[in-house]
């Protein structure tokens, strides 16, 4: 038997019996015994590259997101790079140390505020407590943003596919609960136990999994240099807590981080000339984002304007478009980009509301002079203050 477990292909097998049992209805805690038992002593690692594995070969990624309760609890306390050495995450402004402050934050919220109110939801007050509480965890998209945009990229980069996929689509999971529960209040439900119970257990086994999971896997590869770069996009997003100290990085004996300057140059083009910290202000100048992934559904560029809507950072850069949504939404990317480079739409439009904005977000076929197909341009906008718009104006506001 032992020689069976310390097998990859029987931890794999063992993985797609497991997804099974818990597809046809199974509990964490009866399969807990059967995936304890094949795991015993393994890495992290090991287990991601098999569910990555199970992956290629077409296991849905939905199916796979189904492990994530029996990792926390199996591996809690347990897992072999857990406590295997120090790390950096201890440095502040290092942005492990940062995710961690912030998880630190949502367990206070979690543990001193959302479970009293929890027990007391009958009590004169508690839904209005509750509803100041959930807008204190709504900031939680702040981290899982950074963590998606900044971390996940990384992991990519080393070929660690899967678990960024999994992590998403629960990440996802969360956001709607609370969207959800938030809704019911505003309609008067004030049966919310089970929710916000299931809201505290599922933003808690996250913070393991990141913590457990997660950061080990990026510890052991990232570099100095990578980490500084995510230290200086996270800013971009924004954070849950206030005064973030600057990571004063150590890079001695390393290569000095430099950001990359294009030479201030001329640019020509068919209908006139720019200087190129012109063009660049330009851009950044539109009313709009754009973005434009190459011919080969990598990122290529993104404007840096002032009224962001969708976080974009650089380390986009490079990275394969369809990784850079959530798994739910994949397959609707995709789509649109194969009909735009098939030439069956020469663009594609969605406009959704998100709080005081209503974006209106447009897919654009980009083709040369001949009609090869160089790319898609993303133009995403806030048309709300356009639609307001009502008479003339023909004068100059003073």
């Amino acid at each position: 038997m032992s020689e069976q477990i310390n097998n990859r292909e029987y931890r794999k097998e063992i993985i797609k019996q497991v997804i099974k049992e818990l597809h046809n209805g199974k509990s964490v805690e009866e399969v807990k015994e059967k995936f304890e038992e094949a795991f015993k002593g393994v890495s992290a690692t090991e287990i991601s590259e098999a569910e990555q594995a199970l992956i290629s070969e077409g296991l849905p990624i939905t199916e796979v997101q189904k492990l994530c309760d029996v990792h926390s609890a199996v591996f809690k306390g347990s897992i072999e790079e857990i406590h295997a050495k120090a790390d950096q995450t201890e440095i502040p402004g290092h942005p492990g140390h940062t995710l961690k402050l912030e998880n630190r934050l949502l367990e206070k919220i979690i543990e001193q505020e959302l479970k009293p109110c929890i027990d007391n939801l009958q009590n004169k007050g508690a839904i209005e407590k509750i509803k100041d509480i959930l807008e204190k965890l709504s900031k939680i998209d702040l981290h899982y943003s950074k963590k998606e945009n900044l971390l996940f990229p990384y992991m990519e980069k080393y070929g660690i596919t899967a678990p960024p996929k999994v992590m998403w689509g629960v990440d996802d999971e969360i956001r709607n609960l609370l969207k959800s529960i938030r809704a019911s209040i505003k309609e008067g439900d004030t049966d919310l136990k089970d929710d916000l119970n299931n809201l505290s257990e599922r933003i808690t086994e996250m913070i393991f999994k990141e913590e457990n999971i997660m950061l080990p896997m990026l510890l052991d590869t990232m570099t100095q240099d990578e980490w500084k770069q995510v230290a200086d996009d996270s800013s971009e997003i924004g954070f849950m807590i206030d005064n973030v100290q600057t990571w004063k990085v150590d890079l001695k004996a390393k290569k000095e981080i430099k950001e990359e300057k294009t030479e201030m140059g001329v640019i020509s083009l068919p209908s006139g000339i720019f200087k190129t910290e012109e063009l660049i202000a330009v851009l950044n100048t539109l009313p709009f984002d754009m973005t434009f992934v190459g011919k080969d559904d990598k990122v290529k560029y993104f404007s840096q304007g002032t009224e962001r809507i969708f976080p974009r950072t650089k380390t986009i850069l490079g990275r394969e478009v369809s990784n850079c949504h959530p798994p739910a939404s994949v397959h609707i990317v995709e789509g649109i980009v194969k009909d735009l480079k098939s030439g069956k739409k020469q663009h594609e439009d969605f406009w959704i509301k998100m709080g005081d904005k209503y974006v209106y977000i447009r897919y654009f076929a980009v083709r040369s002079e001949d009609g090869e197909f160089l790319g898609v341009l993303e133009v995403t906008q806030n048309i709300k203050p356009i639609q307001e718009i009502t008479g003339e104006k023909r004068l100059v506001t003073d």
